[in-house]
Formats: structure tokens, sequence, C-alpha cells
């Protein structure tokens, strides 16, 4: 709750800092950003405004330099219906603990150049595994597991609207036991 409250204060002054959220998978990190993405452009400018990439899938330093600088150095548009929208743009790196390290340091010097109009959301799992020099310059934000309880209430949830009879209790715990606590992962699997 504590992460919620803080960045719907970013979204309501508009000063959204460099964020680094990291925790086990399937705990809502990428959601989140993605909710304040939308939250702070509005569904329409948001694909104008927010450069999203997949680390694990684009890890090297070229990538960094190549379209993450690109994009930073972009003139950032006014919002077409006049709304008051802040001048940033927002760059979502999931899965950054799978890029090298030469590529972290490309993305702090980035970081550090294209501050005034770019905001960088780093997504992780494992925070040892990004280098200090780029972490320093994030306000960080720890996921903690989901509880079982609001697992079971989300899947029993998705069952009803579905229509997906549940012959017990006990086909939920095993699901979420299964899938060890990863509610992405449970919701996929049911």
């Amino acid at each position: 709750m504590e992460v919620v409250s803080a960045l719907r204060q970013s979204v309501a002054t508009g000063q959204v800092p460099h964020l680094l959220l990291y925790g086990p998978p399937g705990t809502g990190k990428t959601s989140t950003v993605l909710a304040l993405a939308r939250d702070l452009f509005g569904v329409d400018f948001y694909r104008q405004r927010v450069l999203e990439l997949n680390a694990s899938d684009e890890r090297g330093i070229s990538i960094v330099r190549d379209k993450v600088k690109k994009f930073a150095q972009r003139k950032i548009s006014r919002h077409p219906d006049g709304r008051n929208v802040p001048q940033l743009q927002i760059v979502i790196l999931d899965e950054a603990d799978s890029m090298t390290i030469d590529a972290q340091a490309a993305l702090r010097r980035i970081i550090e150049a294209y501050a005034n109009t770019t905001r960088f959301c780093i997504i992780c799992n494992y925070i040892s595994k990004i280098i200090d020099p780029l972490a320093s310059r994030c306000v960080k934000f720890r996921f903690s597991p989901i509880s079982v309880e609001a697992q079971k209430e989300r899947l029993a949830l998705i069952c009803e609207k579905e229509k997906v009879p549940l012959q017990s209790d006990q086909v939920l715990d095993s699901l979420i036991k299964v899938t060890e606590g990863d509610l992405r992962r449970s919701i996929n699997t049911l």
C-alpha cells in the first residue's frame, strides 16, 4: 500500500522520480508501472510517451545506445487535447537484472544526460544484480509476495467471472503452491 500511495502522489504532482521496483515474479511490479504511466498520460497519449522494453530479450549495450537513447533524445510534444500532462516521457525496462554490466553503465549515463525530460522505471527480481551507480539514481520500492488469501480471492473472482466451477478451495491452494506464489503464473495456469 505504501508503494501505491507514493506513486499516486507522484501522479498527482507530476513529479515522477526514476524508479527501481524489485521483488519476486508475479507481484505486480510491471502492472504498477504501466498503471502509473496510463494515469499520468492517459490511455491515448500513453503510446507516444512510453517506451517499454523487456531487458531479458534486449539486454545488450547496443539496445541501450540505440533504442533507449533515441527515445530519450526526442522532443516532447504537448498533449493534443490541451490536458495538463507533465513534460516527461517514461522508459520502462522490465527484467533489468538480466542486462549486462556494460549496458547498465550505459543506461546510467543516459539517465544522467536526459533526466530533465525522461524518467526511467527499472524493474527486476534481484536488486543485487543492478549496479550500484544505477540503483543509486532511483527511488526503490520492494514488492513483497502476495498473500495466499489475496491470491485465492483473485483466482476465485476470475473463476466466478469466467464461469469455471471449483470443486473445492484445495484446488486454489494447490495451484498457488505449484506456481510458488507467482500470481501471474497462477492466472495463466488457471
